[in-house]
């Protein structure tokens, strides 16, 4: 984020991250060209674990009852 504020040089934030300046570069590119689309996957829906539905685990449990008795 310092490379895209302009922060610090390319060079000052290579040195504190202990990377060549290169990769900094290449890194503050990539966010750039990929910025919208980190912020368009925030927004969409979350998709629903059904390990984190009780609702749905407690059907699933149910089901797998009657299969087994019956």
């Amino acid at each position: 984020m310092e490379a895209i504020h302009g922060v610090k040089t390319l060079d000052e934030i290579a040195l504190k991250s202990g990377v060549h300046p290169v990769k900094v570069s290449i890194w503050k590119k990539e966010l750039q060209q990929k910025a919208a689309t980190l912020i368009d996957k925030k927004r969409e829906p979350k998709p629903v674990d059904p390990i984190e539905d009780p609702g749905k685990l407690y059907s699933e449990i149910g089901r797998l009852r009657m299969d087994s008795v019956g």
